[in-house]
């Protein structure tokens, strides 16, 4: 029988827990159990099936409504028969039924995504991972839709299923790889050894609004209990969540939405990635974003994404770009016409090297993707014990071409250049770095270096400036390199009303110098520039 309703405004003395009944949704419930626990709250756990329980074999898409992981369980704290949901926040629509309201949010895990491959099914050449062609399953449209962008060669294949069904179903060779959260992963402390495992970072694969986040809800009448659960919230976690959850209200997205939302808080700034498609076969589009103050942010991101917004009409870019490269794609699905040129020329300075540098080298570290292509070209013998390092994922990527994954990618900690060289001197203290390098460029890292750390120069190419150079019109001009700017605003001054975006903060800088205002992105690759580009006002 529901508990007199004039009662819920005690703490009951044994509090009755609703949640889900797979192990995940236990795992939380339990969790929740012990912080309660500690706090002098005694609680029971009552199973509820929802509608996406019952309806497990049927895709996301064919679900109407929202709220089929919560719903029923919603309804029974309405009722009285528990006192307490929790929920995976993201499954919970953006808005409470009248009369029930979050009363706390825990830490967040790691809100990552996983993709679990076969290790037949590995081919660390390609970008995620994964052979081309193969077979991927999930049943989110926020992940296909990125998940096509990134590999439009693969093969997307519904799968839904708590995590043990879906790893099951990969060990049964139904699809060569599986996306799971790594929140759930580390949860439930699964073994994962039998599989390649590729993390894919919340800044490249944007995760769910809320992902990794557990939502208490209640009643709004149970004062004295929300007073109690104060001490489980995390205003921190709250406040960055509630952007996430503001620009899905403001899409009105569920679980269908191919909608992707992950904000973070670096130093005074909150960082916004947002990645948003009308339907999974569609390509995304992706903004970054960062302000202050979260003070209509939200409202800003989704203005962003208006239909009648102008968006520019030509792209001038220093490097040339293949047919199927991931910006060419996000340009071309607004129409966007691109120009892309280098300004400048590279050409190898050695044609050989002392293979007894190698021998003593355990690390070495790449600035550039051009640095990869020429070291890798003198078909180098690397010692098992050395390791690579790269500032980013564009320079992830190329060394994936050359059939090696990176030991340290910079970005991927989420800082910048001047950040990326303080971690990785304290990673290589004590060790001999070798540094491919073009001549005359920066040394931001060996600079960081510690006294006891040895670095090895290795000029191996240098650039040259093109002689005759056109000028471009193009709405956006984009600069690659120093150099291509140095070539460029040698001969030509900013048209009135062009925009100017700079790879890198060498690159800026130099563009300052010449007198143009630039914009600089987030990452210096293909995603950073397609967010760059969509993002420009």
């Amino acid at each position: 029988m529901p508990k007199d309703k004039m009662s819920m405004n005690i703490t009951p003395s044994n509090i009755v827990i609703g949640t889900r009944g797979s192990e995940l949704a236990l795992w939380q419930a339990n969790f929740i159990k012990n912080k309660l626990k500690k706090i002098g709250l005694s609680a029971e756990i009552k199973i509820i099936k929802t509608q996406g329980d019952k309806l497990s074999n049927v895709s996301f898409d064919k679900l109407e409504g929202k709220g089929f992981f919560t719903k029923e369980i919603e309804d029974e704290l309405l009722n009285g028969t528990i006192d307490l949901a929790i929920h995976s926040h993201k499954d919970l629509p953006t808005s409470n039924p009248p009369g029930l309201l979050i009363a706390a949010v825990s830490e967040r895990e790691d809100p990552a995504d996983l993709l679990l491959i076969l290790k037949d099914q590995v081919d660390i050449n390609q970008k995620l991972s994964i052979k081309s062609g193969k077979t991927v399953g999930t049943s989110s449209s926020r992940r296909k839709a990125q998940l096509r962008a990134l590999r439009p060669d693969l093969e997307v294949k519904d799968l839904r299923g708590n995590v043990q069904t879906r790893i099951q179903k990969l060990r049964d060779k139904y699809c060569h790889a599986i996306m799971v959260a790594k929140a759930g992963v580390l949860r439930l402390e699964v073994d994962l050894s039998e599989f390649y495992v590729e993390e894919l970072e919340p800044s490249e694969f944007v995760p769910a609004p809320a992902q990794g986040v557990l939502a208490l809800q209640i009643r709004e009448s149970d004062h004295v209990l929300f007073k109690k659960l104060q001490a489980l919230n995390h205003p921190e976690v709250a406040e960055q969540i509630a952007i996430e959850r503001k620009v899905l209200n403001l899409f009105d997205g569920g679980c269908h939405t191919p909608l992707g939302c992950y904000c973070r808080k670096q130093g005074n700034l909150f960082q916004v990635w947002t990645s948003r498609a009308s339907v999974d076969s569609e390509f995304p589009d992706r903004l970054f974003m960062q302000a202050e103050s979260t003070v209509g942010l939200a409202e800003k991101i989704v203005s962003k994404f208006a239909p009648s917004r102008k968006l520019p009409k030509t792209v001038f870019i220093t490097r040339f770009l293949p047919e199927n490269n991931y910006f060419r794609h996000a340009l071309k699905k607004h129409a966007i016409e691109v120009d892309a040129r280098s300004l400048i020329k590279t050409y190898p300075i050695i044609h050989k090297f002392d293979p007894f540098i190698l021998k003593q080298t355990d690390w070495i570290f790449f600035s550039s993707k051009n640095a990869i292509e020429y070291f890798f070209q003198l078909k180098p013998e690397l010692a098992e014990k050395t390791k690579l390092a790269v500032f980013g994922r564009s320079s992830e990527d190329t060394l994936r071409r050359m059939g090696r994954v990176p030991d340290f990618t910079g970005e991927r900690l989420g800082i910048d250049i001047a950040g990326i060289a303080k971690e990785f001197a304290k990673l290589a203290h004590g060790t001999t770095v070798l540094f491919p390098r073009a001549k005359d460029s920066l040394q931001t890292v060996q600079n960081e270096l510690t006294p006891e750390t040895k670095a090895i120069e290795l000029p191996i190419y240098e650039t040259v400036l093109e002689k005759q150079i056109e000028e471009s019109s193009a709405d956006v001009l984009i600069f690659t390199s120093p150099s291509n700017v140095e070539a460029y605003f040698s001969k030509y001054l900013l048209q009135s009303g062009q925009k100017v975006i700079c790879l890198g903060k060498s690159t800026g800088k130099k563009a300052a110098e010449m007198g143009a205002p630039y914009v600089l992105p987030y990452s210096p690759d293909d995603l950073g520039l397609s967010e760059a580009v969509f993002g420009l006002d």
